[in-house]
């Protein structure tokens, strides 16, 4: 072998190496398995992050490696390429930033434009049966527009009146955050519809996610969101309604915080 060969040979290497750092596909094998990605996140480990990331964890079962989410956010652009039973293994790791990590990269796979939509349906599928390892508002949030709304944009959507009826607090969160991605698209009706059901939820967590899906909604279109506080501001959760009116002027947020509920004559 020339060095001139061995020159180029090393050139391609490096050019290979460069490619899978950037996270795209390559032929050079990734070591994108659950396991290597919380030996990565162990490694970020910070005292005062988990001082400040408790209050997102489920139940005293749910730990805390410590780690900021920013980090956590960019050490799954580095897996974007993980496969969908490493996510499952992901999914069920006790550690709460690893499951973040999992939700980040089933974001950033959906968003993607190069994902087929055979990866979008495995996506949604997983986030469906395993959502009792999406069980926390942090964890819905970061998926729920792109991978389930995203993936549900022109299909029926029957499943998230299902999710909005579930006695479990996460799935219905899931139900109304979803419906973000439709309002980005101009496409109101389920939210307002979705807004609707879980008005009277007994979950603070319900009232802020409706409020602020109302709120996005009235972004796009001020007369539909006025038309639902007529009708719904004075019995609503007045966490829901200070949520969906932040974008209002001072006069119009303070005409719907006096609104009563009227008394009916038996």
């Amino acid at each position: 072998m020339t060095k001139n060969t061995r020159t180029k040979i090393k050139a391609g290497a490096e050019k290979q190496k460069q490619v899978v750092s950037k996270g795209k596909m390559s032929d050079m094998p990734v070591d994108s398995t659950a396991k290597r990605f919380v030996e990565r996140l162990k490694a970020y480990h910070s005292p005062e992050a988990a001082k400040a990331n408790s209050h997102l964890a489920s139940d005293s079962e749910d730990a805390m490696v410590g780690v900021r989410m920013g980090q956590v956010f960019a050490l799954a652009k580095e897996f974007i390429e993980m496969p969908i039973n490493e996510i499952e293994a992901l999914l069920e790791s006790p550690i709460h930033e690893a499951r973040v990590g999992a939700v980040s990269i089933m974001d950033f796979q959906a968003r993607s434009k190069k994902t087929s939509d055979k990866r979008r349906k495995e996506l949604f599928d997983l986030y469906i049966r395993r959502h009792d390892r999406i069980n926390t508002w942090d964890l819905v949030d970061r998926s729920a527009p792109y991978v389930v709304g995203g993936y549900l944009f022109d299909k029926p959507r029957k499943i998230l009146y299902k999710l909005a009826r579930s006695k479990k607090m996460y799935q219905r969160r899931t139900a109304i955050v979803s419906t973000g991605y439709f309002i980005r698209q101009g496409d109101l009706e389920d939210t307002f519809r979705i807004a609707e059901i879980l008005l009277h939820d007994d979950e603070d967590l319900i009232h802020k996610a409706t409020g602020w899906m109302l709120r996005a909604g009235g972004d796009v279109d001020r007369q539909k969101l006025l038309e639902f506080l007529d009708k719904y501001a004075a019995t609503m959760p007045r966490t829901a309604l200070r949520y969906s009116i932040e974008h209002f002027d001072k006069a119009q947020r303070d005409h719907y915080l006096s609104m009563k509920k009227v008394k009916q004559i038996p």
